[in-house]
Formats: structure tokens, C-alpha cells, sequence
């Protein structure tokens, strides 16, 4: 199915509100930092960025005059270190910003970072984006109910994210797939199932596969495989369900096709009761840390009415609970969703596979 189907063209941003701040701060999300993202649109000049095929990445270079560079420099040190370390300035010449980078492709605009320690040459990333609170909302929850920890900043209207290492879905698809074993291709389908599975669940939209990578860890005789989310600004705004299902997506055919012939439908639904039943558990185990955020997002506005009225009237007709009818914003859609999950994840499955 066309992208063009399933989304809206453009996605607005949402500003981050005095509740959701507030939240922030209680969790060490928010601390002040010596520049910010409109700081960083002035450059003076860019050049392209190409990969190693010589195709043109949609990233550009930039180029700040002289007599700014350096101040922005010692700014985006100051950053680095406060987001991996202590904040401290002692190890700042030990540092140096290798480039500032820029996309101009999607709804985030992002300034990417590369931050290099000259002593021994191990360099590393982060993104300087405008604060926008759907993004900060799937960021949050990912944190909490997904696999994995994810680091990020957010001070008046700036975010900073951390880098997430691993091969873009796209580039895995094209470049490494296919030469993949089967035994590869039936973990990989797994880990789709289950990708596939905790988007929905936690209502994260836009998964196309060059919003999500692939992690290959080496396993004593063999690799294992692991598919973790990039891009967080589609949490809750779209209408259609099957925005939140990577599996509609045409950029994703190959996946969708790994699994439907390396997986029985029995693997399928038992991956995905595993997926939900870790989901339940992460929400027991950060309950009050989930409460204050749900509480805020229920409060505010991160999509408009219609999506709203599209998405509960959707997820009603697939579930037939009545919590989402009776929903009102997509904070309560979401409450109602992952209450649904804790309710259910030692049923038997109540969602469609592939």
C-alpha cells in the first residue's frame, strides 16, 4: 500500500507545554545547554554529502563563518558532555567537532553532530532538533516500554538526541538480505514480528525501513539480529491504524515477505504474545513513571480531531473495547490501547498476524 494512502502529507509540530516540561524536568530530561537549533540554521554555505556509492544522502555540510565557529564548537562540545558525561569542561580538548551536518529531507530538519576524540580517534554522533512534543512523547516511550534506553535533552524549544548505532533498514534490505542464511532470515523475520508488533502496541507511526535499524551482534558461531526505531515524531498523530504497522508499508515488502515464508503462523502469533507480554511487564515496572506521562499526554494536543475520531473509531472495530470510543485525545486513545495489553497479554492473541 501506498505511503501516500496511509499518511498525511505533512506532519505539524507541537509545542512542548508547561505539564510535559514539567515532566522532563522531575526525570532529568531538561537542562540548560549553550545553543540552540536555531543557532545552528546560520550557516553560511553547504556542500552535499554523498555515501560510498556516490549517491547524494540528503544530508549537506555546513560551513559557519569564522568568527562564529569557533563558539559554536566549544557549544556543541559542552553538549556532548553533557549528554554522555558530567557536563564538565576538563576533556573538552580532547575533543573536536569533525562536522555539523544538515538534512532537508522529512519533517525534522536535524543537525547531525560527529564529535571526535583526537587521542584515539573514536568518534560518535548526535542530533540537534527543534523541540517538537509528539517526538518527545515517543522518545519517552520508547524509553519505558520498548527494549531498549535512549538518552536525549530537551531545553526550551531544542532537542538533542543521542546516536542509535546499527544499519539503516533500508540499506540492510537492499545491501545485506539477500546474503543473509536461512537460519538469519527466519531471526530476522522474528524480529520483525515482533517490531511490527511493539509499533502498534505503543501506537509509534511511519516505520518505513529508513526509520528503524538493524543491529547484527555476533553470538560465539553465529549473528544475532535486532530491529530498533530512529524517528519518534509519528507518536499518535495519524488516523489510520495501519500507520502503526511497519508491515503496511511498501518500503518493507521484502521483510513482510521473509516472514510469510520462514515463519509458521503459529511462530507468528507466539512471537507476538511475547512481544505484548513484555510490553505489559515494562508498564508494571515503570507504572508511576508511565502515569505521569500518559497523564500529560492525555492533556495535550499532539493531532487534530479527525485523526482522533479515525484512529479510536479504527481500533474499536479491531478490538470491540469500548474504552476507545470513549476516548477524547490521543493520549486517551493510547491509555486505552496499552490498558487493552495489560488486560490481555495472557490471553489468547486478539490481533491478526501477517
Amino acid at each position: 500500500m501506498g505511503e501516500q494512502r496511509l499518511m498525511s502529507k505533512k506532519k505539524p509540530s507541537f509545542p512542548v507545554n508547561e505539564r510535559l516540561e514539567q515532566y522532563l524536568i522531575r526525570y532529568d530530561r531538561s537542562t540548560e545547554i549553550p545553543v540552540f537549533y536555531e543557532d545552528l540554521l546560520r550557516f553560511s554555505g553547504s556542500v552535499a554529502v554523498y555515501d560510498k556509492h556516490d549517491e547524494d544522502t540528503l544530508w549537506v555540510r555546513c560551513w559557519y563563518p569564522e568568527f562564529e565557529r569557533e563558539e559554536i564548537d566549544n557549544s556543541l562540545k559542552k553538549i556532548y558532555t553533557i549528554l554522555h558525561s558530567d557536563g564538565r569542561s576538563q576533556g573538552f580538548d580532547h575533543l573536536n567537532v569533525d562536522a555539523i551536518d544538515f538534512c532537508t529531507f522529512g519533517n525534522s530538519k536535524p543537525f547531525r553532530i560527529k564529535v571526535r576524540n583526537i587521542l584515539n580517534d573514536n568518534f560518535t554522533y548526535f542530533y540537534v532538533k527543534k523541540a517538537d512534543a509528539s517526538r518527545v512523547y515517543g522518545l519517552e516511550f520508547e524509553h519505558i516500554l520498548s527494549p531498549n534506553r535512549i538518552n536525549f535533552l530537551v531545553y526550551k524549544d531544542t532537542l538533542i538526541e543521542e546516536h542509535i548505532v546499527g544499519i539503516p533498514g533500508d540499506e540492510f534490505i537492499k545491501e545485506k538480505l539477500d546474503n543473509c542464511t536461512t537460519s538469519e532470515k527466519a531471526q530476522i523475520a522474528k524480529q520483525f514480528v515482533k517490531f511490527n508488533e511493539r509499533c502498534m502496541l505503543r501506537l509509534l507511526g511511519d516505520m518505513r525501513s529508513y526509520n528503524y535499524v538493524v543491529i547484527p551482534t555476533h553470538d560465539f558461531d553465529r549473528v544475532e539480529f535486532k530491529i530498533r526505531a530512529i524517528d519518534f515524531d509519528q507518536q499518535n498523530y495519524e488516523g489510520r491504524l495501519n500507520v502503526y504497522r511497519p508491515q503496511f508499508f511498501k518500503e518493507n515488502y521484502k521483510m513482510v515477505q521473509i516472514v510469510e515464508k520462514h515463519l509458521e503462523e503459529s511462530s507468528i502469533l507466539q512471537y507476538k504474545k511475547e512481544e505484548r507480554s513484555q510490553v505489559a511487564k515494562r508498564l508494571l515496572v515503570s507504572e508511576k513513571r508511565f502515569r505521569r506521562l500518559i497523564r500529560c499526554m492525555m492533556k495535550d494536543t499532539i493531532s487534530n480531531p479527525e485523526n482522533v475520531e479515525r484512529l479510536k473509531t479504527e481500533l474499536f472495530e479491531y478490538t470491540k473495547d469500548v474504552n476507545f470510543k470513549r476516548s477524547k485525545t490521543m493520549g486517551e486513545v493510547l491509555k486505552s490501547a496499552l490498558s487493552f495489553v495489560k488486560r490481555n497479554y495472557f490471553e489468547y492473541d486478539k490481533f491478526r498476524a501477517f
